[in-house]
């Protein structure tokens, strides 16, 4: 891909690129998180409620998700924005402090798969640093994150621990008959 540096960030086409031909886990339905405009058109910038800023609009009764970087980060990890609702900052326990069960996962930019509509040069992005959503010109090198719909099935129990289990019982069962 063109545009993909060595530390992972990369340009916007690039980054939809990237996560819509990936291949990992036996899923090819990758992609970038989306994030949903809303209100008026634009990046309406605030510390509280909107879906530009800080501690964004995250969803609506457990429905609809407005920005699936934001919801993962304030919702599931409990992360907290350098400034609270009221705009005072830095509050207490702020940044990426919980990445939970991900691996690698920066204190940087990332690209959503959302372009801007009032001006397509522009993307929406998340920055995990200090919990702020809002835009970036296409052509930043920011760093992607792939997701994709519904639940990847749980992990069957490999062979080798079904068959000790079962050793293990028969040898419990065989140690009983025995007294």
């Amino acid at each position: 891909y063109d545009n993909i540096f060595t530390d992972g960030r990369m340009g916007w086409d690039a980054a939809t690129a990237w996560a819509d031909q990936l291949v990992f886990g036996g899923y090819e339905d990758w992609r970038l998180p989306t994030i949903v405009d809303t209100g008026t058109s634009g990046c309406n910038s605030a510390y509280s409620g909107t879906d530009c800023g800080y501690n964004v609009q995250t969803g609506s009764a457990a429905t609809t998700v407005y920005s699936e970087m934001a919801s993962l980060w304030y919702d599931t990890l409990g992360n907290l924005a350098f400034y609270d609702t009221s705009g005072t900052g830095p509050q207490t326990g702020w940044g990426l402090a919980n990445t939970g069960p991900f691996s690698n996962l920066q204190s940087s930019v990332y690209w959503s798969g959302t372009e801007y509509a009032p001006d397509t040069n522009y993307a929406w992005r998340f920055i995990t640093y200090d919990g702020a959503q809002g835009l970036s010109y296409k052509d930043s090198e920011r760093h992607a994150w792939a997701v994709r719909s519904g639940d990847v099935s749980a992990v069957p129990v490999p062979a080798a621990v079904w068959l000790f289990g079962t050793a293990l019982v028969g040898l419990v069962g065989w140690t009983r008959r025995k007294r």
